[in-house]
């Protein structure tokens, strides 16, 4: 399950592989070096795996910021774009940010130097370099056996809090926060004797039953809290504060803004810690409250909470990163059993407040688009109803973060639909160190340009090893054989109905398929949600379905965009809500599944999406960033645009910045980015030859 060190075949060099999250970064060498297995524990910061190599110099084929520290901890340099820094000999830990966290350990002088497009650190002579990095993937370390009883609920999601690595205000980063024990239900409750919950004099006072519980299970975990039954919500610490839960807005609304607002102001305090960044959200808060950040840094986990929750929301609600996550609950005991997946997310938690509908998930002019084309739609035979009018639906309130998801029976409109199984199959996810492998599978002939697009977009990135496998007109056999291979994403061009994939011999049921080895799916289909969840059931992890008919150029459109978004390094929710505006059917799209997983690694830091807007001689560029898995909330992000030289929080959007023409170009040619310019969507690559092309 640990990273691996692996000599580079093509050039000299070492690749850090994260075998489980398919991850993946070079360093580069002036000769070839031979890694060799290491101790973690010289590294002050937690460290998966080591190797040591000799070298003269490491190149970084990216442009990511460096951070040297001496012996102590101490910051020696700070170095970013278009900046250098000569270091003294001596004993140093060279902290990487690149998407695979990496530490160098070296005694020796170098220079560092980082310019528009990769990062060097040069030593004086060739010297031993140990090589440290740590992966994100975490597996619950124990589990907790909980009954229906909502007391015994709350005593389970107590233990949360075992999981945060640190509770300093660093664990507002997403790699200093592990994975909550898993929950199952039992005759009794039965915590393991293993599990310590930290003593951080903070505790929950809720109302003892499931909804209040459900609600609450982020902010106890990122908190390390205790939770006790009381007549009313509350949040107490062993000092005496106390901060009611039950605010104007209502409960749910108040447990949402008090976790936003404390892990906000942590990312702001920890600036006085080991990464003392110029951070642009601290910018624009310091002036307007009365927190001295250098002094809370030190003070008691309780004492933070007291002084955070002094500061009216209403002060920092503007610069509160965008949540990445709602994840609407049916607040059901069988449903708790989900609930460390969704804290492990830290997302916010809602239980329903409508009435589940009954009929169709067609949206407002869904017939008469059908009816008007003259276009033919993807469903499995010519008379096939678009829904059978007696499907239970339910519609999630929509909320100010960048994704939406549904635990429940119903079939929800416009969110993902989170299940057990696919939170399963990801912790058993297979290792593998080789290819991406990629299959495309088009089973008519008339939905050709779909798979043309497909076989050019995958594999289309010099930085990372691709296997792309495309097949026609398959049989049931054939296909089911396609199913069952090991695969990181499947990418179905066809037909289904609720019964099956239509296949030149007959109809394959996924439901009467065993077991599955795809990873990821798009089943760009009509109605092919059943088949999608039976995949989820049957082992994949996630993917993207339609829950009704779709018009072929509809489709083609959609799937081209996931396509792109996906080969981009976008998760599969975050592909899909960009990807749904490119048709007027693209509500009609759902992820189920865990949306969160990705199919490749982005080719710089956390994803991003763009608006671009012409203003005389200059342009405005507005940066909405995704995170990931590897890269969740609490992780920063700096655009390499024009003069900046600030970090940001990473999640939604984060700045708007005004550029010349020739700034705007440096910056697009570092990675190929999706773009809103004049309402059309383009990347990169199209943008610099269409409208920066007399440079």
């Amino acid at each position: 399950m640990g990273l691996t060190f692996t000599p580079l075949d093509e050039c000299p060099g070492v690749e850090v592989i994260d075998p489980v999250e398919r991850q993946r970064y070079r360093l580069l060498t002036p000769d070839p070096v031979q890694p060799t297995p290491a101790s973690t524990d010289t590294f002050r910061f937690p460290v998966g795996s080591a190797v040591d190599i000799r070298t003269s110099a490491i190149v970084l084929p990216t442009v990511v910021p460096v951070y040297v520290r001496d012996a102590d901890g101490g910051l020696v340099a700070e170095v970013k774009q278009f900046e250098s820094a000569e270091v003294p000999a001596d004993t140093y830990s060279i902290d990487l940010c690149t998407r695979i966290k990496t530490y160098l350990r070296v005694h020796a002088d170098f220079e560092v130097s980082v310019s528009m497009e990769e990062t060097r650190i040069e030593f004086a002579e060739e010297v031993d370099v140990r090589v440290g990095a740590r992966s994100r993937h975490e597996r619950p370390a124990a589990t907790v056996t909980t009954t229906e009883d909502p007391l015994d609920v709350m005593a389970a999601v107590e233990t949360f809090g075992s999981a945060l690595k640190t509770t300093d205000p660093e664990r507002s980063y997403p790699t200093l926060r592990g994975h909550p024990p898993a929950l199952e239900l039992g005759d009794s409750l039965d915590i393991p004797d293993t599990i310590e919950r930290p003593d951080t004099g903070i505790t929950l006072e809720l109302p003892p039953d499931l909804p209040s519980v459900f609600v609450a299970a982020p902010l106890s975990y990122y908190l390390g809290a205790s939770i006790r039954p009381g007549p009313s919500p509350r949040l107490l610490t062993d000092d005496g504060f106390e901060y009611s839960l039950a605010g104007p807005d209502g409960y749910e609304r108040t447990v949402e803004r008090t976790l936003k607002q404390l892990f906000f102001l942590d990312c702001v305090t920890r600036t006085e810690g080991f990464y003392e960044i110029d951070l642009h959200e601290r910018r624009a808060v310091e002036p307007y409250v009365d927190l001295d950040f250098a002094d809370l840094y030190d003070r008691p986990l309780s004492e933070q909470v007291a002084a955070y929750l002094g500061v009216s929301y209403d002060v920092v609600a503007d610069h509160v990163p965008e949540w990445r996550l709602t994840t609407h609950i049916e607040p059901l005991a069988e449903h708790a059993t989900q609930l460390p997946f969704v804290v492990d997310d830290l997302a916010i938690v809602r239980t329903p407040q409508a009435a589940p509908t009954t009929g169709t998930s067609a949206p407002a002019g869904y017939d008469q688009q059908l009816t008007r084309a003259n276009d033919f739609t993807r469903s499995a035979s010519a008379d096939a109803d678009a829904d059978s009018g007696t499907t239970d639906y339910v519609e999630p309130q929509s909320d100010q973060t960048l994704e939406q998801a549904w635990i429940g029976d119903r079939i929800p409109i416009g969110a993902s639909k989170l299940t057990q199984a696919a939170f399963e199959n990801r912790l058993d996810r297979e290792t593998t160190e080789g290819d991406i492998a990629i299959t495309v599978v088009q089973n008519d002939a008339r939905m050709a340009e779909e798979r043309e697009i497909a076989d050019a977009v995958y594999g289309n990135r010099s930085d990372l090893p691709f296997d792309i496998t495309v097949r026609e007109n398959l049989t049931t056999d054939e296909l089911e054989a396609e199913l069952r291979k090991s695969s990181d994403f499947f990418h179905y061009i066809g037909h289904t109905d609720h019964d099956g994939f239509t296949c030149e011999d007959g109809t394959l049921d996924a439901r009467d398929i065993d077991a599955v080895g795809v990873d990821t799916f798009l089943l760009n289909a009509c109605n092919s949600y059943n088949q999608g969840l039976a995949l989820v059931e049957r082992g994949a992890i996630g993917g993207i379905v339609t829950l009704n008919e779709v018009l072929n150029d509809g489709a083609v459109a959609i799937g081209e965009s996931v396509a792109r978004l996906l080969n981009s390094g976008f998760p599969l929710r975050a592909a899909l809500t960009i990807a749904r505006e490119e048709s007027i059917l693209g509500g009609q799209y759902i992820v189920v599944g865990d949306g969160g997983i990705t199919v490749t690694q982005p080719a710089g830091g956390s994803p991003n999406l763009l608006e671009i807007e012409e203003v005389s001689e200059e342009y405005n560029v507005k940066i909405t960033t995704y995170p990931t898995d590897q890269k969740g909330l609490g992780s920063i992000h700096m655009p390499f645009i024009g003069k900046n030289n600030l970090y940001y929080l990473a999640s939604g959007p984060i700045d708007e910045f005004v550029v010349s023409k020739q700034e705007l170009y440096n910056y697009l040619c570092l990675e190929d980015i999706p773009i809103k310019f004049r309402e059309e969507s383009i990347w990169s690559p199209e943008f610099i030859e269409k409208k920066l092309h007399n440079l």
